[in-house]
């Protein structure tokens, strides 16, 4: 039976992802009306299919302060979210010892657990500390975060959706967005639904990739200057750009990825200029690459790079698994290049559901504001699924509260040039 739509809502939320979810949990804790509508399904988008790595390695503070503040959500609520607390690992070569120390340091500074190990030898000695058959050279960082892992990226969705209407948020699916009614003041007081209308008091859209969508609909610009620091300006920039994630698995048992004494393993990032050779002796690229891996329910999962894909993408009906051809040989020599035991592991390799597209905004990081009287966006850049406390500080703004966390992220940067710094790694993905 097709769930009856109200009439109006208090907060109207738009998107039953991560960020629409927390929001709802988090207003309906607060004794608010909650109303989330969805397309789809529940985690149907991005969220659904993201990674659910979980990690503090970033080199902007805002980032990392916001992150610290995730990780605890996360940990609070851990068997909701089928949440592990493996910890993460970032290794790089020399190119990437600055920014991985400045990040150390920062963690220090705010609390976030932990350990720096520099010098190739040393990195070599405390990855074979957990990994005994460990192989990759060159490495000579290794930012070893003792907090953070990763969660189920569905099931995850659907524990947070249980929380939400637990505190009394209604979640409606398969209602799309169509329009926008607006007053003098350019408020919004009406949306339109392919189930009928809703009058609003207050909208939050939170729809991932298909932001731009919701962008235009709201009369907001899709160019913009972007004013740097320096005093420099790039002038008409486009707001939304799509980045395709690669992902995939080996069908070998989580097991195989688990650390000394059957412990479960952190999650692993590698970025490495080593040459990149196949099992084979075959020379797959010479290139600086990365990836990350950590074990799924049945298998071992990880990705690579993301592919740049424009400023213009068809996100529905959302991307099911597709990657370049090279990504399977690639990610799988790079395993075996790191890890003694996935050698040959090429053969098992499968193409899942997984990875999808991601809509950056004009500098790669979110936009959390006000884009009308009453319309909260919340545009992750790509950076959501780990975000979960993203929709507690947005109920806390609905509030009339300051969010110190978010504040960094407001639409304005762009003019006013209080951007957040850019990495100084050589590695487009860091």
């Amino acid at each position: 039976m097709t769930q009856q739509l109200p009439a109006s809502a208090k907060h109207l939320i738009i998107g039953a992802g991560v960020h629409g979810l927390s929001t709802a949990w988090h207003l309906a804790q607060r004794g608010e009306e909650a109303l989330v509508i969805d397309k789809g399904t529940v985690g149907a988008g991005a969220s659904g299919i993201a990674c659910g790595v979980i990690r503090n390695n970033y080199f902007q503070p805002a980032m990392s302060e916001l992150m610290a503040e995730c990780v605890e959500i996360w940990e609070s609520q851990a068997e909701r979210f089928t949440y592990h607390g493996s910890g993460y690992i970032a290794l790089g070569p020399a190119a990437q010892e600055p920014d991985l120390v400045e990040v150390y340091e920062r963690q220090q500074r705010i609390g976030y657990p932990s350990e720096l190990v520099t010098g190739e030898a040393a990195v070599a000695a405390h990855m074979r500390g957990l990994f005994p058959d460990w192989r990759a050279k060159g490495l000579t960082v290794c930012l070893h975060e003792k907090a953070g892992g990763y969660a189920f990226n569905l099931e995850s969705m659907e524990g947070l959706a249980g929380l939400a209407r637990e505190a009394g948020a209604q979640i409606a699916e398969g209602v799309e967005v169509t329009g926008f009614e607006r007053d003098g003041s350019g408020a919004v007081t009406v949306v339109n639904t392919s189930r009928g209308d809703i009058a609003v008091e207050q909208v939050i859209v939170a729809v991932g990739p298909w932001v731009a969508t919701l962008w235009e609909m709201l009369g907001l610009p899709d160019r913009l200057d972007v004013h740097r620091p320096d005093g420099t300006v790039d002038r008409d920039v486009p707001m939304w750009t799509y980045w395709y994630l690669q992902e995939g698995e080996v069908a070998l048992p989580p097991s195989t990825l688990d650390a000394a004494g059957g412990a479960k393993p952190p999650v692993l990032h590698i970025d490495s200029d080593a040459p990149l050779i196949a099992d084979d002796g075959r020379t797959l690229t010479e290139e600086p690459w990365g990836i990350y891996v950590k074990p799924d329910r049945e298998s071992v999962q990880g990705g690579a790079a993301p592919i740049p894909q424009g400023n213009t993408f068809e996100v529905d009906p959302y991307p099911t698994g597709t990657v370049d051809a090279r990504f399977p040989d690639e990610w799988t020599a790079a395993l075996s290049h790191c890890l003694e035991r996935f050698e040959g592991c090429r053969e098992h390799y499968i193409q899942v559901r997984s990875g999808g597209v991601g809509a950056f905004t004009a500098d790669n990081f979110p936009v959390f504001d006000y884009m009308a009287p009453n319309v909260y966006v919340a545009a992750d850049s790509n950076h959501g699924y780990k975000m979960i406390a993203v929709g507690r500080e947005i109920a806390r703004v609905l509030g009339g509260e300051h969010s110190s966390l978010l504040h960094p992220f407001r639409y304005e940067r762009f003019a006013t040039g209080d951007l957040h710094p850019v990495s100084h790694s050589p590695y487009p993905w860091s």
